[in-house]
This record gives structure tokens, C-alpha cells and sequence, in this order.
């Protein structure tokens, strides 16, 4: 009698955590990617965030591998996506300043 209950329960426990992850992981990144690359767009910057981070801090004089800027893209890109035009206008002035 109990596992009429218990098993019911279990799957739906299953398929719920199984959607959470698939939207956590898949589609919450996807939407967040779309809207950093609409934003970058909406203000007619070409580079792609991964670009935008490595210029930044080449800038800085730091040496950054691909795999580190791949992590601090999707960390900015889901918690601080307004650190790409923050970056970018960094870059940006730093440029004028060396041509001056």
C-alpha cells in the first residue's frame, strides 16, 4: 500500500530536480548569454565577452589562459553582467590615454 504512495513521489521528486538542473545549468546560462551579446550589440561593441575579458587584463599586464577566461565569463555573465561594458570602457579609455 505504501509503495502506491512512496513510488509516485519518487518520480516526480526525480523529473522536478532532473528540470531544476537542466534550467540552472542549460537554459538560465543561455538566456544570460543572450542578453550579455544583445546588451554588447545594443552599444555597437564587436568583441565577444570572452575578448573583452582577455583585453582587459592584458591591460592590466595579466597573462590569463583560455580556460580562466571561459570560468570568469560565465561568472560575470550570470552574477555581474554590467562588468563587460564596465571592461570595455576601461579598455577603451586605456587606449586614448596610450595614444595621447
Amino acid at each position: 500500500m505504501s509503495a502506491v504512495i512512496i513510488i509516485p513521489i519518487t518520480i516526480v521528486a526525480i523529473i522536478g530536480l532532473a528540470t531544476y538542473f537542466i534550467y540552472r545549468f542549460v537554459v538560465y546560462d543561455f538566456l544570460c548569454k543572450q542578453t550579455v551579446v544583445k546588451t554588447l550589440q545594443k552599444y555597437n561593441i564587436k568583441e565577444t565577452p570572452s575578448q573583452i575579458i582577455k583585453e582587459y587584463h592584458s591591460s592590466k599586464g595579466e597573462n590569463i589562459s583560455e580556460k580562466e577566461a571561459q570560468r570568469l565569463e560565465k561568472h560575470y555573465r550570470q552574477h555581474e553582467p554590467e562588468q563587460f561594458l564596465a571592461m570595455y570602457d576601461t579598455i577603451r579609455d586605456g587606449s586614448k590615454t596610450n595614444a595621447s
